[in-house]
């Protein structure tokens, strides 16, 4: 048996189709252009989405041009096949009026009608060029077969044969192409004499080298005679001899260059100074026979650390600085055996005294016990030494130290600095 509620749904189905239908009438009749509200309605009714229509209505047909079916059927025509364009008629009264002419068969030209001359192609100026013979490129026949010919020269061979020829400049007189003559010839006879100048001396300094004596063991047993020196030619010198001087100059220093010094493999200066002064008027008594660069590292080390100790302590300059030695063909601590000393290259300087501006001398030697300003001058000058020379020895390194200081620049491998 089926429960009421199901019996009471099966008989709302009839209801509910018909309950649709009705309502998709009234929704068809409402979307017709033909349903209109009313003129007037009543002020007690509530209408919310219809608005009332105003007396004199207009007509929706009003909106449409009166001609509308014909512009239609205009529309509706097919298209024409292009064709020719037609010119339009023009009478004989209006063309006098307006100056009209007849078109020429071959176009109007412009240029003609302003007055200007007629513009000429490139094609057709070198085809006038070539008709004419004043071509400037070669004009060649042939061209595509086996047999290609020379037609025309270019006018200006002739011309460019001449290497004074200037296109642009007017042609040269008989006297004035003389005179230009007559210049080359004398230029060309001065440059053979400079050549033959430079050949000569070159062939005689190559006449005053010297032949290198053969490696002995020992090179203090070489002899002196015959010394193998000879002048150091600014010419050859390398750049690097040459920018040290400037450095020297610059620094104030007084020297001269020497004769270069070889005795033997192992000793020797190839471009030896001799150093005579220091900025300051710094005497250096007796002279000494260096090298260009230990020279330089000790001309700052008086410049920048000795004269201004010495000034502090003592309140006066450097006048003399008396050396011990420079340049010295021996081994090191003057032995018999062993490696040769910086010496032997003139690559370190020994100094011995000091004479103040004011009269006192300063030994290296050590001071006294008492001698308190003399051993804060030689203990500050001697450190401050290692910023410029890599080895440096004095009074208390060893015996062979004992009464100067040691300054070179010895090269190591390691760039270690020995400062004792």
């Amino acid at each position: 048996m089926q429960p009421p509620a199901a019996g009471a749904r099966r008989a709302l189905r009839p209801l509910r189709a018909a309950m649709l239908l009705l309502l998709s009438t009234a929704l068809v009749a409402c979307s017709t252009d033909d349903l209109a509200p009313s003129a007037r309605i009543d002020t007690q009714t509530r209408v919310g989405a219809v608005r009332p229509v105003l007396e004199g209505r207009v007509d929706e047909t009003r909106a449409y041009p009166a001609d509308a079916p014909a512009r239609q059927a205009a529309l509706d025509q097919p298209l024409l096949e292009p064709s020719e364009p037609q010119a339009m008629p023009v009478s004989e009264t209006a063309r006098a009026a307006s100056g009209m002419t007849e078109v020429p068969p071959g176009g109007v030209d412009m240029d003609q009608m302003l007055g200007l001359s007629p513009v000429v192609g490139l094609a057709q100026e070198q085809s006038q060029e070539i008709a004419e013979g004043s071509a400037t490129q070669p004009v060649v026949g042939g061209i595509g077969e086996e047999d290609v010919t020379l037609l025309s020269a270019p006018a200006t061979a002739a011309a460019s044969a001449n290497p004074g020829y200037d296109p642009d400049l007017p042609p040269l007189t008989p006297e004035q192409i003389a005179a230009e003559e007559a210049r080359k010839a004398a230029l060309a006879g001065r440059q053979q004499t400079r050549e033959a100048e430079i050949r000569a001396l070159r062939a005689k300094q190559a006449a005053e080298q010297f032949a290198m004596l053969p490696r002995v063991e020992n090179p203090i047993e070489v002899p002196d005679e015959p010394n193998m020196s000879r002048p150091v030619l600014p010419d050859v010198m390398p750049a690097s001899e040459v920018a040290c001087r400037r450095q020297l100059t610059k620094l104030g220093v007084k020297f001269r260059d020497v004769a270069r010094i070889s005795n033997g493999p192992s000793c020797g200066i190839d471009y030896p100074i001799e150093l005579t002064g220091l900025s300051g008027g710094i005497d250096v008594k007796p002279s000494v026979k260096l090298n260009c660069q230990v020279t330089a590292a000790f001309a700052q080390w008086v410049k920048n650390e000795l004269v201004p100790s010495a000034r502090y302590r003592y309140f006066s300059g450097v006048s003399v600085i008396k050396p011990l030695g420079g340049y010295s063909c021996r081994r090191m601590n003057s032995r018999s055996r062993g490696p040769m000393s910086e010496h032997a290259r003139g690559n370190a300087i020994d100094v011995g005294k000091f004479v103040l501006k004011s009269g006192k001398e300063i030994d290296v030697r050590k001071p006294g016990f008492f001698a308190f300003r003399e051993k804060g001058l030689l203990k500050a000058v001697r450190e401050d030494s290692c910023k410029y020379f890599s080895t440096v020895l004095g009074p208390g390194s060893d015996p062979f130290h004992k009464d100067h200081f040691h300054f070179d620049l010895r090269s190591r491998n390691s760039r270690y600095k020995h400062c004792d």
